[in-house]
């Protein structure tokens, strides 16, 4: 009995970093990426420059080179104003509703669609749904805005039901539920776009199956296609924790008026009215350097939660 021996391959030695990029053959692919390289420099690396007036007393007559170096000052007059605290937490509460609103919405249109056997129907419902995502804020605030006022079709719905009027845009209260109703109006639908993808990979033989044993639509819901895609749904919710504190800059500019201000001034607002409005240059570009920061935190956070409960590795 003879045994057969396998010699180890030899190890090939290992080609050099530039040998490796096989520029002879991939320089047009690398020339493609230059323009947007040169973007991504231009308009996000470049102006972090500007950050460092976050430090200073700036002052535009002498630039970022001249202008007085006063340190954390800025920082600790943002911590000690006494809005501060009402802006961190209508930026968090508004952001979260929207993040779980828009979700939950968009979970519930996917899984119902699913169920749609009819294609023109459930291609139709779908563009349908799409649709307010491609539309600017500017355009759907002036809308909102007309049916939302005293005049408008609610509010006329409202009275033909013998009740008092509800100034929507000018009570706080209603504002933060407002807001939240309209972006997850707006955005459902194409956040559901996952949810389908997900929802098309769950075997037909176990609706089949369920079905021959007599399980209904329902139970078929939440026992098969639910469950199914129980890691994509931790996945977004994991990824949106990077977004908690954008409560949505242009939405709040086109409905924001000062009656609103306890329950609908936001980091964002605030840096806009601070920089643009007051001048406060040093104030403003400090509160914007904070939400980065935060928001930098929450993405790292929210790609260990992916990585840790839905294995999910973006590299």
């Amino acid at each position: 009995m003879t045994l057969r021996t396998h010699a180890r391959p030899a190890m090939l030695p290992k080609k050099p970093f530039w040998q490796s990029l096989a520029l002879d053959r991939t320089w047009p692919l690398y020339a493609m990426l230059l323009p947007g390289l040169l973007a991504l420099y231009l308009f996000s690396y470049k102006p972090l420059y500007g950050l460092v007036i976050a430090f200073q007393d700036y002052q535009p007559v002498n630039g970022f080179a001249n202008s007085p170096w006063v340190g954390w000052a800025n920082f600790e007059d943002l911590f000690s104003r006494e809005e501060f605290p009402l802006l961190l937490r209508n930026t968090v509460v508004i952001a979260l509703g929207k993040i779980v609103m828009t979700q939950l919405a968009a979970l519930s249109f996917a899984l119902a669609l699913n169920e749609v056997r009819n294609q023109l129907f459930k291609r139709s419902i779908q563009t349908v749904a799409y649709m307010p995502h491609f539309l600017s804020w500017i355009i759907l605030g002036g809308v909102f805005i007309d049916l939302l006022s005293q005049g408008g079709a609610v509010n006329s719905i409202i009275k033909s039901f013998g009740m008092q009027p509800v100034t929507f845009l000018a009570e706080p209260d209603l504002f933060p539920g407002l807001l939240i109703s309209t972006h997850a109006w707006k955005e459902f639908g194409w956040s559901a776009i996952i949810f389908l993808a997900a929802l098309t990979n769950v075997d037909p033989q176990l609706h089949e199956a369920a079905a021959i044993d007599g399980a209904g639509r329902w139970q078929r819901i939440w026992h098969i296609s639910l469950p199914a895609i129980v890691p994509i749904i931790i996945l977004v919710a994991a990824l949106s924790l990077g977004n908690v504190l954008d409560a949505g800059f242009e939405q709040i500019l086109v409905l924001y008026n000062p009656l609103l201000r306890d329950s609908g001034d936001v980091i964002a607002t605030y840096v806009y009215r601070a920089g643009l409005e007051r001048a406060q240059f040093s104030l403003a570009t400090a509160v914007g350097l904070f939400q980065s920061v935060i928001s930098l935190v929450l993405i790292i956070t929210s790609r260990w939660m992916a990585e840790r409960f839905a294995k999910y590795q973006i590299f």
